[in-house]
């Protein structure tokens, strides 16, 4: 898990923690995916997929696998609850092998637009904020989830990129 704080200069600070996929799960889905598929890994050679593992950008020539991965429903698993028709599964990048996890300075997998999508303790979607301004990412960033832990309804919130809608990651109340 890596630690951000962001400042919006005018009213607030926040804090928030993006968490990569579990280094247990990790080993799960390296073994068979959400989806029950065995792993099938590849050298990179172009680079820059988004590693949910340890949240960057690939490098030309590392070997990754792209696996289906349910996180809803395995944080719901973990909490015992049912998050019903709310349960999803996506293609996500990960490395084929073990990997250090994050070392961030920054924001993971900045520059592009994306949707911090709200859920609640029973896992139901309780809505979701379009994040669109690159320049300005931690920003936006910190507006986003300030509103969204604001509401005492919201547990966690999934970061998703909004060109595909594959998962980034999660962050979850303090």
């Amino acid at each position: 898990m890596t630690t951000h704080t962001t400042t919006d200069m005018t009213t607030y600070a926040t804090t928030y923690t993006a968490r990569p996929i579990d280094p247990a799960v990790l080993k799960d889905l390296r073994t068979a995916d959400d989806a029950d598929r065995p792993m099938v890994p590849f050298a990179d050679e172009e680079g820059g997929a988004p590693l949910r593992c340890c949240l960057r950008r690939s490098e030309p020539g590392e070997r990754i696998a792209l696996v289906s991965y349910a996180p809803l429903r395995r944080w719901a698993a973990g909490t015992g609850v049912d998050p019903g028709a709310y349960d999803e599964q996506g293609p996500v990048f990960v490395h084929a092998d073990d990997c250090p996890g994050p070392d961030l300075r920054g924001h993971p997998f900045p520059g592009a637009h994306r949707t911090v999508r709200r859920y609640s303790a029973e896992g139901h979607i309780l809505g979701g904020r379009l994040v669109e301004n690159p320049e300005g990412f931690d920003e936006a960033f910190a507006e986003a989830f300030a509103e969204a832990f604001a509401d005492p309804e919201v547990a966690l919130v999934h970061v998703r990129a909004v060109e595909y809608g594959c998962f980034l990651y999660e962050v979850r109340r303090a």
